[in-house]
């Protein structure tokens, strides 16, 4: 097959056999790094290409959004001239990753251990929803992790019913994880010629993410809750009203604590005992919120942003998707790119010596499956 122009990961051949948003995600980000991914779907496809509202020239804006650079073919692994061409391209393949439940793949030969059998310097990724042990029959939905992790029982207010996040936060994250598992594993490879299995489950991805609140609970036995837009152990760290809205206002230390009571006009706030430091602060919030929203009502929010940010206080409006893309280009980011006449959100990662490609535009369902046949069978 044509070769891609030379990226960090340039000659790195990635057999996908995952679907939804985790492991198409990993696969999008390590195709953007010059990694030849072959995404092999059902004869279905992947659900995400139904997965609308949004929608472009009668494709889901999801599955467009996390399935550049590859090229698909639809293989029926019941059928075994399929799976003989799937087995042949895991023998082929650096990296294979799946989603399957654990053990799905066992039936066709696909699971790391027959895989591995006939590549033993496969690195072979399983993303799951929780593990292969004890869960392993569990279905892995990012939304029933973000019940049962814990993380919905802090989104929302206080007294309100608990939220789950706007995004599949958690199926972005294990597939972050991945990324990183496959790369390390690559790394030892390179030491010892072997590859090797790595696990990712959304449970464990998601403890992970959860930082100081998981933290907070297994370092310390405090079990978080509710707070709205509060934060535990800073303040201020939220909205605050000005006299035409709200803006995101941050003292994530003494230092810009005291440049925010200048730029309000409050210079007596940091001597006070009681909002000297971080802790005295959150301590008092009650007290403190009232004066710190008294003072912002006497401007515009667009206001207070100009002044506090030259301040070097960070601050920020509460954007809607819109304007974060067109803050990002303004400050030259470059957030969007055009793939054969499809646009889609740039790789986040820059590097000054192999920057990331954009070469394939979202494949069509076995749009690339005769060229790969040809390949595999050759």
């Amino acid at each position: 097959m044509q070769a891609h122009p030379s990226g960090p990961l340039d000659g790195l051949l990635v057999a996908d056999f995952s679907r939804i948003l985790a492991g198409p995600y990993a696969t999008m980000l390590l195709a953007d790094l010059g990694a030849q991914v072959i995404k092999v779907e059902s004869p279905g496809g992947d659900d995400t290409r139904t997965w609308m509202p949004p929608v472009r020239d009668g494709v889901a804006t999801y599955y467009l959004g996390i399935n550049r650079n590859k090229r698909s073919i639809a293989l029926d692994l019941k059928n075994p001239s399929d799976l003989a061409v799937a087995q042949e391209l895991a023998r082929r393949a650096d990296v294979m990753i799946e989603n399957f439940r654990p053990g799905g793949l066992a039936r066709f030969g696909l699971d790391f251990e027959s895989v591995s059998a006939a590549n033993e310097k496969i690195i072979y990724a399983s993303i799951s929803g929780f593990g292969s042990g004890a869960g392993a029959w569990m279905p892995g939905y990012d939304l029933m992790v973000q019940a049962i992790s814990g993380l919905m029982s802090l989104t929302g207010d206080p007294d309100g019913p608990p939220y789950r996040a706007g995004i599949s936060v958690f199926d972005v994250m294990a597939g972050m994880h991945a990324n990183i598992g496959i790369l390390a594993a690559l790394n030892s490879r390179n030491t010892t010629g072997k590859g090797q299995h790595v696990e990712v489950n959304l449970l464990s991805s998601a403890l992970s993410g959860l930082v100081n609140h998981s933290s907070g609970y297994v370092a310390g036995g405090t079990v978080p809750f509710r707070m709205g837009n509060a934060h535990p152990s800073l303040f201020p760290y939220e909205p605050l009203p000005t006299s035409d809205g709200e803006l995101i206002v941050i003292a994530g230390n003494d230092g810009q604590f005291r440049k925010l009571c200048q730029v309000l006009e409050l210079p007596e706030l940091p001597d006070d005992p009681r909002f000297a430091h971080n802790q005295d602060r959150t301590a008092n919030r009650a007290v403190l919120r009232p004066i710190l929203v008294e003072r912002l009502a006497s401007k515009t929010k667009d206001e207070w942003f100009r002044d506090l940010l030259k301040a070097g206080v960070p601050c920020a409006p509460i954007n809607t998707v819109d304007g974060g893309v067109a803050l990002a280009d303004e400050l030259g980011l470059d957030p969007v790119v055009e793939v054969g006449g499809i646009p889609g959100v740039r790789n986040p990662i820059t590097f000054s010596e192999t920057p990331a490609r954009y070469e394939l535009p979202p494949p069509g369902l076995d749009e690339h499956g005769e060229e790969i046949r040809r390949w595999l069978t050759s």
